[in-house]
């Protein structure tokens, strides 16, 4: 019985160290490809847009990170760049593509 009820709290104890839903690497970068965020955006260098790591730290620990960056990515905002100028992002369709890349932004 001791073995059993060890077992079982060893068993949840690695359940609960996952990650509740783990990000598809390889579809975030074809997707970034595909809509071409690359041309403005990288994983480390800011280019027109910040990179991708400044953005995982700004929403670092915050618990509307998702549901920020999913409005963002929908709305078609007019963002500031880098060198002051101003353009409409474009906004994302593929509503399951765009949770899974955001997953992958936020852990960079």
């Amino acid at each position: 019985m001791k073995v059993l009820t060890l077992l079982s709290t060893a068993l949840a104890a690695v359940a609960f160290s996952l990650p509740v839903a783990a990000q598809d690497a390889d579809a975030a970068q074809k997707l970034l490809k595909a809509e071409n965020c690359t041309k403005c955006h990288s994983v480390d260098k800011s280019k027109k847009g910040p990179s991708y790591q400044k953005v995982s730290s700004k929403y670092k620990g915050k618990a509307d990170a998702e549901a920020k960056l999913t409005e963002f990515l929908t709305k078609n905002p007019k963002v500031k760049l880098e060198d002051g100028s101003e353009e409409e992002h474009k906004a994302l369709k593929d509503q399951k593509a765009m949770t899974n890349l955001i997953k992958w932004v936020l852990a960079q």
